[in-house]
């Protein structure tokens, strides 16, 4: 059964990380404005962000739906949970009002038209899938397999 929770996981998170990348690289401006608008890097650091962010998401993507490397992969990506749930709660805590920029976009809305809490409890619960697949890194449809990981299937 954890084979196919792990897959269903690595599915689900590689998915969100290549989607959230693909949608951002093709507008390279608009992932260095939403960068910017949480105003946490100094100016011209936010833009090398932006610009690599996408690369980095579709890359960490694709590897965990190919199921190769997903250990490592998942850390990053856990990483990543991680980074954006401290950001965007910064964000809250000082009364910005901003998309987060996590699927394309970003940037000022309306103080109205912030979703603090639904993008922290989204990026905690893809942190958790991020966890599990760290423990359980195996999975079915996967490069990878016991013999090449080291790791053996419970």
């Amino acid at each position: 059964m954890k084979l196919w929770v792990s897959l269903a996981a690595r599915l689900l998170l590689g998915g969100v990380m290549l989607v959230a990348g693909a949608l951002k690289v093709t507008d390279p401006e608009a992932a260095t404005q939403a960068v910017r608008a949480y105003e946490l890097l100094p100016e011209g650091f936010d833009g090398v962000v932006g610009l690599l962010l996408p690369f980095l998401e579709i890359g960490i993507g694709l590897l965990l739906i190919v199921g190769y490397g997903v250990r490592a992969a998942a850390v990053a990506a856990g990483v990543f949970m991680v980074l954006f749930i401290a950001a965007v709660s910064s964000a809250w805590a000082r009364g910005l009002a901003i998309d987060c920029g996590c699927f394309g976009g970003g940037g000022q809305v309306a103080p109205g038209d912030t979703k603090y809490l639904q993008e922290i409890l989204r990026d905690v619960g893809l942190l958790v899938v991020a966890g599990w697949l760290f423990v359980n890194p195996l999975s079915r449809f996967a490069l990878e397999s016991e013999s090449s990981t080291g790791v053996v299937a419970s």
